[in-house]
C-alpha cells in the first residue's frame, strides 16, 4: 500500500473526513486517520458528532418526543393509546443502530472517493524536508504515524488536523461515566433515572435533560450565568423559558457549583443559588456539560513545533493556516464556535484553498439551533447586541399560534423575529423558537449571505399552509403590515 499523500488528515469527525472527500475530489491522493471504534472494535468515523453528539442525541429526542406524544398529545387526535410502556434499552439500541449507519456511510464516502483510511491515533513524528525521506516531496512535508491495532508510516505534502474537542470536567469531579456523565455516558443510559441533574443549560444540557424528563426523570438544571442562555436573543430566550418551565424542567440560574460527591447512591451537589444561600442537590445521576476544550492530546505537535493557544487550540489565521508551512487545521480544534457545520466548512474551505480555489467561510452567517421542543434557532445578531453597538434597527415578530400549519400541528408555541437595518432593510439577524425552527433558519442563513433586505423575504411567495409563513410574516411585520396577526 502506498504511504506516500499529497494530503493526510487527523481525524474523522465531520470537519475531517469532509475535508478528505473535497481534497480528493479536486484530484489529491489522501489519506485520513481515525481512532473512533465501535464496541467490536472497530473503525467508527464521524468523531463526537457521530458517535456521540449530535446522531444519536437527535435519535433519542425523536425517540423520547414519540412516547411524550403518545403519553400526552395523541388523545386530542383521536388517537387512545392504553398500557403505554416504555423500553429504554430498545430505545438506546435504536440510536446506535443510527449511529452504525451513519459509520458505515462515512467508510463507504471514503472508498467511493478513493481516499485511503487508517484505523488508529495519528500524530506528528518530524518535518521531512524536501526531496529526502521515502516520499521524496519536492517542497517537503511530515511524517505522521499511525498508532493502532495495524501501526503504520505515512508521509504528506501537507495535513490538515481535524482532531475535534473533549467534554470539560468540574474540578475535583471527573467523569466516571457511571454516576457523574459527559455527553458520552449521557447517551448510553438503559434506565430512567428518578432523579437526574445537570450542570449547565447550553445546547447538550437542554437537550439531554428534554430527553430523560420526556421519559420520566425529574430533571434539575444548575445553571452558573444569571440570564438563561446569555447569547440567545432574550425575547427568543425568554419565551423558551417559559416552555421548558411549563413542561417541568427545573431551570436553577446563577449558581455557584461547590463540592461534588458520587456514591454508588447517587450523587449529591453542594451549591449556593442565585441569592448566595448554601443548597444541596441530591440525584441519582449527574451530567456535566458545561463546555469542550479542544483535543491535541497525543498530536505530538511538540515534535514539530505545532502552535497552540492558552486553551490548547491550535493557533491558526483566517484560512485556518497553522504556524508551520502545509499543516492547517479545522473544527473544534480551533477558534471559533464548536459546530459540527461550521467544521464541515472549514474542511471544505480548506481542500479548496489547497487546490488553489478560494474556499471561504462566513462565521456570520452560521446558524446556531437547539433540538428541544420548542427548537430554538438563530444566525446572525441578536437585539441586545445591536443595542449595545447603537445600531439602529428595526423588529418584526411573529408567533407561531397564529399560523395555520402550526395550529394543525398542534404545537403553537413560540415565535420568528426577523432584525433588519433601519435605513437599508438589509437583515442582521434572525431568531426562531418554535416547531422546525431548526429548517426553517436555513431559509433566513440563506438571504443574510446574499444579503438580502425583509422587503425580499417578504415578498417572496411561501407555500400555505406552512411554517414556513412565519417567517414571511415576521419581515412583513418588520415594516409593520402583517396580514395574519
Amino acid at each position: 500500500m502506498n504511504k506516500n499523500f499529497d494530503v493526510i488528515v487527523i481525524g474523522a469527525g465531520p470537519g475531517g473526513y469532509i475535508a478528505a472527500i473535497r481534497a480528493a475530489q479536486l484530484g489529491k491522493t489522501v489519506a485520513c486517520i481515525d481512532a473512533w471504534a465501535n464496541a467490536a472494535g472497530g473503525p467508527a468515523p464521524g468523531g463526537t458528532c457521530t458517535n456521540v453528539g449530535c446522531i444519536p442525541s437527535k435519535a433519542l429526542l425523536q425517540s423520547s418526543e414519540h412516547f411524550e406524544h403518545a403519553g400526552h398529545a395523541f388523545a386530542d387526535h383521536g388517537i387512545n393509546v392504553k398500557g403505554l410502556t416504555l423500553d429504554p434499552a430498545k430505545m438506546v439500541a435504536r440510536k446506535d443502530a443510527v449511529v452504525k449507519q451513519n459509520n458505515d456511510g462515512i467508510l463507504y464516502l471514503f472508498k467511493k472517493n478513493k481516499v485511503t483510511f487508517f484505523h488508529g491515533t495519528g500524530s506528528f513524528v518530524k518535518v521531512v524536508a524536501p526531496g529526502q525521506g521515502a516520499a521524496s516531496l519536492p517542497h517537503g512535508g511530515y511524517e505522521i504515524a499511525v498508532a493502532g491495532k495495524a501501526p503504520a508510516t505515512l508521509v504528506g505534502a501537507q495535513v490538515i488536523v481535524a482532531t475535534g474537542s473533549n467534554p470539560r470536567a468540574l474540578p475535583g469531579a471527573p467523569f466516571d461515566e457511571q454516576q457523574i456523565l459527559s455527553n458520552t455516558g449521557a447517551l448510553a443510559l438503559t434506565e430512567v433515572p428518578k432523579k437526574l441533574g445537570l450542570i449547565g443549560s447550553g445546547v447538550i444540557g437542554l437537550e439531554l435533560g428534554s430527553v430523560w424528563r420526556r421519559l420520566g426523570a425529574e430533571v434539575t438544571i444548575l445553571e452558573g450565568l444569571p440570564d438563561f442562555l446569555g447569547a440567545v436573543d432574550q425575547q427568543i430566550a425568554k419565551e423558551a423559558k417559559k416552555a421548558f418551565d411549563k413542561q417541568g424542567l427545573k431551570i436553577e440560574l446563577g449558581v455557584q457549583v461547590g463540592e461534588v460527591k458520587a456514591s454508588k447512591k447517587g450523587v449529591t451537589v453542594a451549591y449556593s443559588n442565585a441569592k448566595g444561600e448554601a443548597q444541596s442537590l441530591s440525584v441519582d445521576k449527574l451530567i456535566v456539560s458545561i463546555g469542550r476544550i479542544p483535543n491535541t492530546h497525543g498530536l505530538n505537535a511538540d515534535a514539530v513545533g505545532l502552535q497552540l493557544d492558552e486553551r490548547g487550540a491550535l493557533v491558526v489565521d483566517a484560512d485556518c493556516k497553522t504556524n508551520l508551512p502545509g499543516v492547517w487545521a479545522v473544527g473544534d480544534v480551533v477558534r471559533g464556535p464548536m459546530l459540527a457545520h461550521k467544521a464541515e466548512e472549514e474542511g471544505v474551505a480548506v481542500a479548496e484553498r489547497m487546490a488553489g480555489q478560494h474556499g471561504h467561510v462566513n462565521f456570520n452567517t452560521i446558524p446556531w439551533v437547539i433540538y428541544t421542543s420548542p427548537e430554538i434557532a438563530w444566525v446572525g445578531r441578536t437585539e441586545q447586541q445591536l443595542k449595545n453597538d447603537g445600531v439602529a434597527y428595526k423588529a418584526g415578530t411573529f408567533p407561531f399560534l397564529a399560523n395555520g400549519r402550526a395550529r394543525a400541528l398542534g404545537d403553537t408555541t413560540g415565535l420568528v423575529k426577523i432584525l433588519a437595518d433601519a435605513k437599508t432593510d438589509q437583515v442582521l439577524g434572525a431568531h426562531i423558537v418554535g416547531p422546525m425552527a431548526s429548517e426553517l433558519i436555513a431559509e433566513c442563513v440563506m438571504a443574510m449571505e446574499f444579503k438580502a433586505s425583509a422587503e425580499d423575504i417578504a415578498r417572496i411567495c411561501h407555500a400555505h399552509p406552512s411554517l414556513s409563513e412565519a417567517t414571511k410574516e415576521a419581515a412583513l411585520a418588520v415594516d409593520q403590515r402583517t396580514l395574519n396577526f
